[in-house]
């Protein structure tokens, strides 16, 4: 099983920057991606970026040339740079990873942190 710890949120001004951070603990073989996705009140939790463990990322539209994810693998930690932000970045940030192995694929959440962008 696969544990997930988020940090890093807070309170920030429009423009301002956030680094969030997730570590993952556990009893595990190896993580073969993890990401960030949110949840903005009354809105659908959405994609933000994900990072293989190749190092291949993807992100959302609205992020892109402002937010920048990567990965320690050996620290099993993601990270996400937060960088021009502004007040519809606010939400819920949730980590998620996902394991392959003999037991199958296994999808993990964070319990979440809150981001909030003031304008």
């Amino acid at each position: 099983q696969v544990q997930l710890v988020e940090s890093g949120g807070g309170l920030v001004q429009a423009g301002g920057s956030l680094r969030l951070s997730c570590a993952a603990s556990g009893r595990f073989f190896s993580i073969n991606a993890m990401g960030w996705y949110r949840q903005a009140p009354g809105k659908q939790r959405e994609l933000v970026a994900t990072i293989t463990s190749g190092g291949s990322t993807n992100y959302a539209d609205s992020v892109k040339g402002r937010f920048t994810i990567s990965r320690d693998n050996a620290k099993n930690t993601v990270y996400l740079q937060m960088n021009s932000l502004k007040p519809e970045d606010t939400a819920v940030y949730y980590c998620t990873a996902r394991t392959i192995d003999v037991g199958g694929i296994r999808d993990y959440w964070g319990q979440g942190t809150q981001v909030t962008v003031s304008s």
